[in-house]
């Protein structure tokens, strides 16, 4: 099948080759002989209710020192590409909703977008968890002092985090009687002008933060376990935590299977859950990683899985047309 994919990404030349997942994708596709289209976020424009973008032609290699090859300036219509991977890394601002309307016009056109530009922008990551609230630990979002304080009185031992961050920035684990939560809320509300989230601290993170694929709405059956280093609370590898790839045990697939389905009919096609214990802490929509840990060290691959959904995918758009 000759396919043209345009992907959406930060900067391709900061990158860290060995842990993105998008590069892990992309080589993939460029396997499968894909023809691929480099985006990045300031590069999509609308004329009327056309969508465009200036984009070059991208190739890649495993090479740490020279690890992506890009071709002249074009611009293009996005109906010219088959698939469009919205791959740009939160914090979810103004710009990113934009682009999703913009992509959205892409969409219209018969493009395959993943993930749908209208999930992408009504559900953040952080409060997505709340739909489903028989599975997730007990959620406080507010900008509200006297709401924390009662939140933290309540379970003696929370986590606050903001609702925009990633990769364990700016959390904070906070015990009753801290001597330095009044400047921790403040920080973290801007003086009661931002939300954050706050959940009841799970002890079972010490076990690890569970990252699980769910990718066409069906989990994949290893997750990365990102166990906290010693004296930390954050598992994210980004703040120093130790990826070690596990089977999915009973209650992971008890937890993904429950929310795969809502998640596929609201056309998130590849999703990273997060799983403390027996909770559901975070859904991520945006760019999901972990994908290259664990196909070190299991005989099963990702990438196939979203290739081949993507294929399966733009077939089924062909055939509708066809049949229109």
């Amino acid at each position: 099948m000759n396919i043209k994919l345009g992907i959406v990404m930060d900067p391709i030349s900061t990158i860290n080759i060995k842990k993105d997942s998008s590069f892990a994708i992309l080589l993939k596709a460029q396997e499968k002989k894909y023809k691929i289209y480099y985006i990045e976020i300031h590069d999509l424009f609308l004329i009327k209710n056309k969508s465009y973008a200036k984009s070059r032609l991208l190739r890649i290699e495993k090479n740490e020192k020279k690890w992506f090859f890009l071709g002249k300036e074009e611009y293009i219509p996005l109906s010219s590409l088959n698939v469009i991977l919205m791959r740009k890394d939160p914090p979810v601002n103004i710009q990113f909703i934009y682009a999703t309307y913009i992509l959205e016009s892409a969409e219209k056109s018969g493009v395959l977008v993943i993930n749908k530009p209208k999930s992408l922008r009504k559900f953040n990551e952080k409060i997505f968890a709340t739909h489903f609230p028989e599975i997730i630990p007990d959620t406080l979002i507010t900008s509200n002092t006297i709401l924390i304080r009662q939140f933290l009185n309540k379970h003696q031992d929370i986590i606050i985090k903001p609702l925009d961050g990633m990769g364990g920035k700016s959390v904070f684990r906070v015990k009753k009687n801290d001597p330095n939560i009044s400047v921790i809320i403040e920080t973290m509300t801007k003086y009661e002008k931002s939300y954050c989230v706050l959940q009841n601290y799970l002890p079972e993170i010490k076990e690890g933060d569970k990252r699980i694929f769910i990718i066409n709405g069906k989990p994949f059956p290893w997750c990365l376990a990102r166990i906290p280093k010693s004296g930390e609370t954050r598992g994210n590898l980004a703040a120093g935590g130790i990826g070690k790839p596990k089977k999915l045990n009973q209650e992971d697939f008890k937890i993904a299977n429950y929310i795969s389905n809502p998640l596929k009919k609201m056309g998130l096609l590849f999703v990273g859950i997060d799983i403390i214990g027996n909770k559901l802490i975070e859904i991520n929509i945006t760019s999901p990683t972990g994908i290259c840990e664990i196909e070190s060290c299991c005989d099963k691959s990702i990438t196939d899985l979203i290739i081949d959904t993507i294929e399966k995918k733009i077939l089924k758009i062909k055939n509708k047309s066809i049949n229109i």
